[in-house]
């Protein structure tokens, strides 16, 4: 047999094999925040409502930031559990139980277009839901990539591959009853997975590890930190590999 040949085949065997064991993964995420204003105390948080708005992207994101509220919440009830989280559907149910539709349509329009939340219709959207404080989450940017990382040597056999995402994410903190941004941050995370396996590294797990790491530093009063997968509490966020998990890049809902 041609020496390149048997070569090639013994390569292919030993990637295969190590194919059969978990993705190699590792992710980073560098976070930038404010510290939280003076008057505001963090501890409130256990005792008071916060609510989490729905996401907002601009329309070249549009439809990648479906679902980061959900993300968001499962995120701080294991990261900050002591927080008392509105969930997303519990908000926009009461949003909408209370009329108040269009008056969260256009203050999530003029965010976009400013970044600030208007504060006489948050007023009126906190009363009507009961929570004196809200989570504004906002995807700024997403990208997913492959590369060929090896290839054997006289075939067009791909061997191993990088797969990555890229997500760069804002979070603030909003007291709905004065107006006031209590605290603001801004992170990009990327997670990378090197393996024979076709299995996609996941806008999910991204997310995840983006989101637990803003809430870090909100916990912490941190103002610009860099995690990763030596941060276990954070990398535990990133979920196992499940049969019939979305391969599309979108983010799953939690029912």
């Amino acid at each position: 047999m041609d020496h390149r040949l048997c070569t090639g085949a013994l390569l292919v065997g030993v990637f295969l094999a190590a194919g059969c064991s978990s993705s190699l993964y590792g992710w980073h995420v560098r976070t930038h925040s404010s510290t939280p204003v003076p008057s505001f105390n963090l501890m409130v948080l256990s005792q008071e409502p916060v609510a989490i708005f729905g996401a907002l992207a601009q329309p070249a994101l549009g439809g990648n930031e479906i679902g980061i509220d959900a993300i968001l919440a499962e995120v701080v009830t294991k990261v900050a559990p002591h927080l008392k989280v509105l969930t997303p559907k519990d908000t926009m149910s009461r949003i909408n139980a209370g009329g108040l539709a269009d008056d969260y349509v256009r203050l999530r329009i003029d965010a976009l277009q400013s970044g600030l939340l208007s504060r006489d219709p948050l007023r009126k959207i906190g009363t009507a839901i009961g929570a004196r404080y809200g989570f504004q989450p906002r995807l700024t940017a997403f990208t997913q990539l492959m590369t060929d990382r090896w290839k054997v040597p006289g075939f067009d056999l791909r061997v191993v591959q990088t797969r990555s995402s890229i997500v760069r994410v804002a979070l603030q903190l909003w007291d709905m009853q004065t107006g006031e941004l209590l605290w603001a941050s801004l992170a990009e995370g990327t997670l990378q997975g090197e393996a024979v396996a076709q299995d996609p590294v996941y806008f999910e797990d991204a997310a995840r590890v983006t989101l637990g790491s803003m809430l870090a530093d909100l916990l912490n009063g941190k103002t610009a930190s860099t995690y990763g997968p030596l941060n276990e509490f954070i990398d535990q966020l990133i979920q196992p590999p499940q049969s019939g998990r979305p391969t599309n890049g979108q983010p799953s809902q939690s029912p």
